[in-house]
């Protein structure tokens, strides 16, 4: 049975698990000049990161629930912010978990969800 609450993740892509559905994958990658990030949800891109004052993620369209958005979102926020200072990869699990945390979404964590994950792909 799968867990009531949860992240999957396979290389950059994530999966998070609310109420023992899967949601997924988010995804990420540098856009083709390399001077950003887009994200992606099923394949689908919802948003994009260009710089500090250029943002912008919209999953309206896939009509997500409330915290699937929320934990979705901040992973990927993370995941861009941890790039882009060029964190060691093996603390950019720490630091998803820490911000999770903060945010009040803990029942997303389980021990063995971030362990060896650094969030690059191969």
């Amino acid at each position: 049975m799968n867990p009531a609450h949860g992240l999957i993740f396979d290389d950059s892509r994530f999966w998070v698990v609310h109420r023992h559905q899967r949601y997924g994958p988010f995804d990420y990658e540098w856009s083709k000049d390399f001077c950003g990030m887009e994200f992606t949800y099923g394949g689908r891109k919802f948003g994009e990161y260009c710089s500090d004052d250029e943002i912008f993620a919209d999953l309206a369209e896939f009509q997500l629930p409330r915290p699937v958005v929320a934990v979705g979102t901040i992973v990927c926020g993370t995941i861009v912010r941890l790039v882009l200072e060029g964190s060691p990869r093996h603390e950019r699990a720490a630091q998803i978990e820490e911000v999770l945390l903060e945010f009040g979404y803990g029942r997303f964590l389980s021990p063995s969800d971030l362990s060896g994950w650094d969030g690059t792909p191969e």
